[in-house]
């Protein structure tokens, strides 16, 4: 799978909230297929469809324990699309730091000296 291919499968897979609980469930340690689908109102086959899905992207795997097939949460594709995130968020936080320096400018009170003096209105004006 090429890097463009690996991040794309990685923000499909982080896509949906019931993977994305998944892996929030998994972070706390491995656990079974069962494990996993107690919380949610979906099937256990629904669930290993997630997977599935997760497993693809890198994001998970399965190892085999006897009968057990425990699933836990690999970390290297979340690192890859946090560091492609990165990049992002330095181009954000550098356009807001711009956009506060003029908001200082544009903010800052004007030099009297600089300030047109106001017209007197005369009589005719009004």
């Amino acid at each position: 799978m090429t890097p463009s291919e690996q991040l794309d499968a990685t923000f499909i897979a982080l896509a949906d909230p019931t993977r994305r609980a998944i892996l929030a469930r998994l972070m706390g340690g491995e656990a079974s297929v069962n494990e996993l689908a107690e919380p949610f109102s979906i099937s256990q086959p629904a669930v290993s469809k997630h997977l599935k899905i997760l497993e693809r992207a890198g994001l998970v795997s399965r190892s085999a324990d006897g009968t057990r097939r425990p699933v836990k949460i690999e970390a290297g594709p979340m690192k890859e699309a946090a560091d492609w995130l990165e990049k992002y968020r330095r181009f954000w936080e550098q356009s807001y730091k711009r956009l506060d320096a003029l908001l200082e400018i544009l903010q800052t009170p004007v030099n009297q000296s600089e300030k047109p003096t106001p017209t007197k209105r005369s009589d005719k004006d009004a």
